[in-house]
């Protein structure tokens, strides 16, 4: 199983300044490097202490400056707020920067209050996102872009530089909702899925791209689909069902509670009917002491057929044990 982290940049507490979020980031980085991570994968968000990462290109060049063989993915770039020709530009730069250790993940968002203050209708993000994936593997792979689209319009423009990796870097697009799912399986794409749907919902999902890129006369054979996860590890069950308990009321409440019900994306989040902060505990997070952790994760991919865990440390303790106790029990 290959192993990546999903690197949030969480500002919870404010007392605190904001330079150590990215000062803890950069120490990570290095650990990750050593320690035999496959990849770093970074979270852009914008307008919110709950990640604040509004460039994920930009953390990737300082990731890349800090390491030499870990892989940088973004998880995600968000493709609707960009021009699709400069967000070719960086992701290629940043390949080139990196020696050719780009993975890009590429995103649709749905926070309604990034698309207010980019004002872009939350009613068009869906087509934006499809488009600006499709003018972005263009720019890489043609010499000159040509494009008559709904949004966008190009003739003959020469995009630079080009990515190391050829023909490009490995392209994943987050899916999350059914449609979502559908369309990348449609097109052949892999996909990225992720932290806040359960465990259960996770399989369905899987199953469903698989059948979907099937009947579209695709092979799922040795796709690699990264799963994120979140995980809190500690000494004790006890100590980690606590950071648990912490983050999932902090996720909530900033992310994907019922208050946020009026996000673009069109997937309701439910939570069973449960109390949110239960089902995430219950059936989205994993936590535990380091075996009980190695022992879930084993347990998960045997269900799903999991060859790539994407794990979203929920504290620096987690992190240094995951590291420490869990990596190691999963490469035994």
């Amino acid at each position: 199983m290959q192993i990546g982290i999903l690197q949030f940049f969480g500002w919870r507490d404010r007392s605190v300044p904001l330079n150590s979020v990215y000062e803890t980031a950069m120490e990570r980085f290095a650990i990750m490097d050593q320690a035999g991570y496959d990849a770093v994968w970074l979270a852009e968000h914008h307008f919110s202490s709950f990640s604040v990462c509004p460039s994920v290109h930009m953390m990737g060049t300082m990731a890349a400056a800090r390491t030499r063989r870990l892989r940088i993915g973004t998880a995600v770039s968000l493709a609707p707020f960009y021009n699709p020709l400069r967000l070719a530009e960086e992701v290629a730069l940043l390949d080139v920067l990196s020696g050719g250790r780009v993975n890009w993940g590429a995103g649709r968002g749905f926070e309604r209050s990034e698309f207010a203050a980019f004002g872009i209708p939350g009613e068009e993000s869906a087509a934006r996102f499809h488009e600006t994936v499709e003018i972005v593997l263009k720019a890489w792979t043609s010499q000159r872009v040509s494009h008559q689209g709904r949004f966008f319009h190009y003739d003959g423009v020469e995009v630079l530089p080009k990515p190391l990796q050829t023909p490009h870097p490995p392209v994943w697009l987050a899916a999350s909702s059914i449609p979502a799912i559908e369309w990348a399986a449609g097109q052949g794409h892999s996909i990225l899925m992720d932290p806040h749907s359960s465990r259960a919902d996770l399989i369905r999902k899987r199953r469903h791209y698989g059948a979907k890129l099937a009947e579209a006369g695709y092979s799922d054979a040795g796709r690699t689909i990264p799963m994120a996860r979140l995980v809190a590890v500690d000494d004790t069950d006890e100590k980690a069902h606590a950071v648990a308990h912490r983050v999932a009321e902090w996720t909530i409440a900033s992310y994907v509670g019922p208050q946020h019900s009026g996000n673009v994306r069109q997937e309701e989040r439910t939570f069973g009917g449960r109390d949110p902060v239960a089902f995430y505990l219950d059936e989205v997070m994993i936590h535990g002491t380091p075996e009980r952790v190695a022992d879930q994760i084993q347990s998960f991919a045997e269900a799903i057929g999991m060859t790539y865990l994407m794990a979203a440390p929920m504290s620096g303790r987690s992190f240094r044990l995951l590291t420490d106790k869990v990596l190691p029990r999963l490469r035994a």
